[in-house]
Parts: C-alpha cells; sequence; structure tokens
C-alpha cells in the first residue's frame, strides 16, 4: 500500500518546492504540475506532488489519516 501525504508549498524554486508537512519541512518536485504558488496544498507521493488539492481537502485527508492511525 502506498501513502500519499498532503502538505502547504511555503516557499517555491524552480521545478523544487520546500513543502511544509505538519511543521515538518520537506524539498519536493513539483514539476508535473503547473502552476502552483505558495500556499497552495498538494498530495505528495515519493517525493513528487502529484496533485494541487484545496485547503479543505488536505485537511480532511489529514484527517482521516490521523483517525486511521489512531485506531491501528
Amino acid at each position: 500500500m502506498c501513502l500519499a501525504i498532503p502538505g502547504e508549498i511555503v516557499e517555491m524554486e524552480g521545478e523544487h518546492a520546500t513543502v511544509d508537512f505538519g511543521g515538518t519541512q520537506s524539498k519536493v518536485n513539483i514539476a508535473f504540475i503547473p502552476d502552483l504558488k505558495a500556499g497552495d496544498y498538494v498530495i505528495v507521493h515519493v517525493g513528487y506532488a502529484i496533485q494541487k488539492m484545496t485547503r479543505d481537502e488536505a485537511e480532511e485527508s489529514l484527517r482521516l489519516i490521523n483517525e486511521v492511525l489512531e485506531g491501528a
């Protein structure tokens, strides 16, 4: 099973961005998604942004992930 995690773009440099995952920041390749900007939310899998999403969608995804982890 693969898990893609939503995060918020905080800074962009060419085809890479710094993405915040609830306080942990990581460099992510954003080459697959055009027209991103700081403040946008993306789904990240294996270091690549694979989908843009709204803040509400990101928060709901994180809520569901946390719910599953708490039940494990």
